[in-house]
């Protein structure tokens, strides 16, 4: 990375992009160096732009941004990785989207976190050449949680601290884990989580990425997970994602 006052060479994902006047897109990057950054990429939609192909979402892409008044300007760019397989296969897309869409939603601008940048990329490119979807997508769940200290607690009650033992239990996200049915019984802000689903979060959570692949969860377990994890990421950001419906409506079309 290069950088001075007016001038930034760096590395970046394309979250998404807005069209800006005539020609232009205001782009939204999650960077490698300087966390999410906007940028106008001036002409790129003009039919004969060099820079166009460069600067799709979920492309990585090297760049030499220029400050503007507001705002960054793309000077160059090069496509890095086009994650092309993202683009061709739409239940890929759904998924590579709601990635996407976690990201910008929990990370404030001008906020570096180069752990972070290395999660989002090798989880593309695993979504990109996994048979299999929802381990990459829960694994990056669990990291991001872990990099942006909402680590679910999933060992001990975390109300009465006790070991939890196996039998179904109670997850609260208002407490941020695990309640004993003796402290989850009744409680408004609690729902019930199977152990064979609390089993494969805590595996996720604790394990490498390989480890995980050798899971193999029965797909009623898989729903339960996606909608627990859902519910999760809804109480914190105080808001439903899109593209979890996106990613059914997807489903509901392969199926019929």
């Amino acid at each position: 990375m290069i950088k001075n006052v007016h001038v930034l060479k760096t590395e970046a994902v394309v979250l998404r992009h807005n069209d800006w006047g005539e020609a232009d897109r205001l782009l939204v990057l999650f960077t490698k160096e300087e966390g999410k950054q906007r940028a106008i990429a001036k002409g790129v939609r003009r039919l004969h732009s060099r820079k166009s192909g460069h600067l799709e979402p979920f492309t990585r892409v090297a760049l030499v941004l220029a400050k503007g008044r507001d705002l960054w300007i793309v000077t160059q760019a090069e496509a890095l990785d086009l994650f092309s397989q993202l683009g061709i296969d739409l239940i890929r897309t759904a998924h590579a989207a709601f990635v996407i869409e976690l990201l910008d939603r929990f990370t404030p601008e001008d906020g570096e976190n180069q752990v972070l940048y290395k999660l989002i990329i090798e989880t593309l490119s695993r979504l990109e050449k996994e048979e299999i979807l929802f381990h990459p997508l829960l694994y990056y769940e669990m990291r991001l949680l872990d990099l942006l200290g909402f680590r679910l607690q999933l060992i001990n009650c975390v109300n009465c601290q006790s070991e939890i033992t196996a039998r179904d239990q109670y997850i609260s996200y208002l407490d941020g884990g695990i309640l004993c049915p003796d402290c989850g019984h009744g409680r408004s802000a609690a729902v019930p989580i199977s152990m064979q689903a609390l089993k494969y979060l805590r595996h996720f959570q604790r394990s490498s990425y390989k480890e995980t692949l050798r899971a193999r969860i029965a797909p009623p377990i898989q729903a339960e997970i996606e909608q627990l994890m859902e519910a999760y990421f809804t109480f914190l950001l105080e808001r439903k994602l899109n593209s979890p419906s996106f990613i059914k409506e997807i489903r509901g079309f392969y199926k019929t």
